[in-house]
């Protein structure tokens, strides 16, 4: 459904002196910078599947998303999306992708909605009972039919973004691109737009490329992950590998019972060195980072020191792992 091969986007910018001199030195000799945004990526992507793309601020992750839909042309390598060359923009392509940009908009800014998903049912030119129905049911599981008659300019971020994704999916895509949809919205809103994408995901399966520096967003809705680092990608695999290519420790939290001694470091001792570190040590919890290599020696010295009532192990934050991918800190090759 979608191929990349190659894929390499290169703009070439003027740089200019300071000043006036610089300005005027500059209409007879200019000098040329070149910024390569994305270099050599490849991957597929399946009908149905969906795919986090993430990575820094810079890494090339937007420049992808606008090539895959056609607003931007590649320098080099090969795209096919829906068995189509995305940068000739034919209708035929056109009609079945959907992109959006949570800082950017489509929506006309002084019209209610409704006015907005009119029009685009002439562009689309989706029979109206079609429309009628799959209106309702994007109505009803945005929840915003108290604000089709209100102008986009009067509503809530929040409620503007839920706009967004009705005028996207009113012509039933096959392949969705969304670029931070939940930028800038509050928990609560995110929530609701994760949930929306879950279910729609479920029942229509479109084949959907996400970008987002949230990474709840990725974690809920995206089993597979291409990471981005100075346009390149470092890492594409489920997203449940991270843990174990790149984690580097777990997480233990003992929770002590009520009256084991108000000195907990005074019962925990010397922390063996090889062990990690000890985090928190309070009267009712102690938490300590352990190398996922000595999980077991870790747990079994905790309950041979403290009474402990409960004991959890975690994961590290993926967050946490996936920035030192980003920063290449990792030791596997990223």
């Amino acid at each position: 459904m979608i191929e990349v091969r190659g894929l390499g986007k290169t703009y070439r910018t003027h740089r200019k002196a300071p000043g006036l001199w610089g300005s005027v030195r500059g209409l007879f000799r200019r000098e040329h910078v070149e910024k390569h945004a994305v270099v050599d990526v490849s991957f597929d992507v399946g009908p149905g599947e969906i795919v986090g793309l993430v990575g820094p601020n810079g890494a090339g992750k937007t420049t992808v998303v606008k090539m895959l839909a056609g607003i931007v042309h590649p320098t080099t390598g090969h795209i096919r999306v829906l068995d189509h060359e995305p940068w000739k923009r034919d209708n035929a392509f056109r009609s079945r992708i959907a992109l959006v940009m949570g800082q950017k908009q489509q929506l006309w800014w002084d019209l209610p909605a409704a006015d907005s998903f009119d029009l685009l049912r002439e562009i689309y030119r989706i029979p109206r009972e079609r429309y009628k129905a799959t209106l309702d049911e994007l109505v009803e599981a945005l929840a915003v039919g108290p604000y089709l008659t209100v102008p986009v300019r009067r509503l809530s971020l929040g409620e503007r973004m839920r706009m967004e994704l009705v005028a996207a999916l009113l012509h039933r895509p096959d392949v969705v691109f969304l670029d931070e949809p939940t930028i800038g919205l509050d928990l609560t809103a995110q929530r609701a737009i994760r949930e929306f994408l879950l279910d729609y995901q479920r029942r229509v399966q479109p084949a959907v490329i996400l970008t987002s520096h949230y990474m709840e967003d990725i974690e809920r809705l995206c089993p597979r992950i291409l990471i981005l680092r100075e346009g390149r990608i470092v890492f594409d695999g489920p997203l449940r590998e991270i843990h174990a290519r790149y984690a580097e420790t777990k997480r233990i939290t003992a929770q002590r019972s009520i009256g084991a001694g108000a000195d907990p470091a005074a019962d925990l001792g010397t922390w063996p060195a090889d062990l990690g570190e000890v985090l928190t040590c309070t009267p009712d919890v102690v938490t300590v980072s352990v190398p996922r290599a000595r999980v077991a020696q870790a747990a079994q010295l905790l309950l041979s020191r403290l009474t402990v009532i409960d004991l959890a192990i975690q994961e590290e934050d993926i967050g946490t792992v996936i920035e030192r991918i980003y920063q290449g800190q990792t030791g596997d090759g990223a």
